[in-house]
Order: structure tokens, then C-alpha cells, then sequence
């Protein structure tokens, strides 16, 4: 079947080919229903964000864990620092450096 296009009037202008405004409105609604999904998608995160906002106990375990993480890649940027300042790679951890190759990190 041959798709129907917009077909040239008398003055240049052009026509929308017939069904052309019922696949624009049907395109509209499918926009207005997705739109409207994703606002009560955004209204259910934020009621689970200002759930765990008001939750005292719930803030200091993310700001606990955030320093933690801030603090491990703070150690990790300074051995890539000193090593670039040596002309080397990164030293290989032998067991008897003063930091463990893996650095366990409590989450309460």
C-alpha cells in the first residue's frame, strides 16, 4: 500500500494528506499519556527522596558512606599524584605497604 504524502494546493502551499490530522492528535495523546507517566514517576522518587530526607538516621549513613568513598578516592589520587611526580607507575601494593589493596568500608 502506498503511503499518502502532503499534496500541493492551487497557491503552492501544502495539503496534509487525508488522516494526516488523526495520526497527529493520536501522536499527541500517546505524548500527553508518556509525559504523565513520567511526572508520577518523578513524584514517586521524590516522595521516597523526602522519606528518607526526614529520616535522621538515614542522612548520616549516606553522608557517613559519602565521606568514606570522598576519603578512599582522596588516598587514591594522591598515590597517582606522587607517582606521576616520580616518573613511575603507581606502586604495586606487596603486602607491606601502610594501605591494604582493598579497603572495606562499614555501611550501617
Amino acid at each position: 500500500m502506498k503511503e499518502q504524502t502532503d499534496q500541493p494546493t492551487d497557491d503552492g502551499a501544502h495539503e496534509p494528506a487525508p488522516g494526516a490530522d488523526h495520526r497527529a492528535a493520536e501522536g499527541v495523546d500517546h505524548l500527553q499519556a508518556a509525559a504523565s507517566e513520567l511526572i508520577a514517576a518523578a513524584r514517586s522518587f521524590l516522595d521516597v527522596v523526602e522519606e528518607v530526607v526526614r529520616d535522621k538516621d538515614a542522612v548520616a549513613s549516606v553522608v557517613d558512606t559519602l565521606g568514606s568513598v570522598a576519603h578512599a578516592a582522596g588516598q587514591a589520587a594522591s598515590k597517582v599524584a606522587a607517582a606521576r611526580e616520580r616518573g613511575s607507575a603507581p606502586p604495586a601494593d606487596d603486602g607491606e605497604g601502610d594501605s591494604p589493596r582493598v579497603q572495606h568500608i562499614r555501611v550501617s
